[in-house]
């Protein structure tokens, strides 16, 4: 495929995931779809969607296993900078230890912490969110497969 062609259908992947976690959020009472981090998942998602940092384990438990990390932080051992750095490196470690590594998702013990989240946070809006990114990018890559193919 054109390689042009690849990044425009790339972009439009990462508008129509973060759209529809947009629409969502904004319209759905009590419910938050959108982090940051996800905006940086949508890079290897579409644009790089066949490297080992964007298929969907390492997506969704990525974002898990670095957001349970920010949560225990925050509800049992507190936040300070001491801590902010101390989970931001045990999120990294459990990513590579579980060979889930998604880079995005080292920013969300930082996210989490800094913004006092609960576990509901791990619901909404990491497990959703990054499943509707997985779900999207994979239908995304079986259009560009297609387009390729003819």
């Amino acid at each position: 495929m054109n390689h042009y062609l690849f990044a425009v259908l790339a972009g439009v992947g990462a508008s129509i995931a973060i759209g529809l976690l947009s629409f969502m959020d904004a319209n759905l009472t009590d419910v938050v779809l959108l982090m940051a981090p996800f905006g940086a998942t949508t890079v290897l998602v579409f644009g790089l969607p066949d490297s080992p940092l964007a298929q969907p384990k390492n997506v969704i438990l990525g974002h898990l296993l670095t957001a349970a990390v920010g949560v225990v932080f925050t509800q049992y051992v507190g936040v300070s900078a001491l801590t902010l750095a101390i989970a931001t490196g045990v999120g990294v470690s459990a990513m590579l230890i579980t060979k889930t590594t998604h880079p995005p998702a080292g920013a969300n013990p930082i996210l989490i912490m800094l913004s006092g989240q609960s576990w509901g946070f791990l619901f909404t809006p990491v497990l959703i969110g990054a499943v509707m990114i997985v779900v999207v990018g994979k239908s995304m890559r079986q259009l560009q497969q297609r387009i390729a193919a003819s």
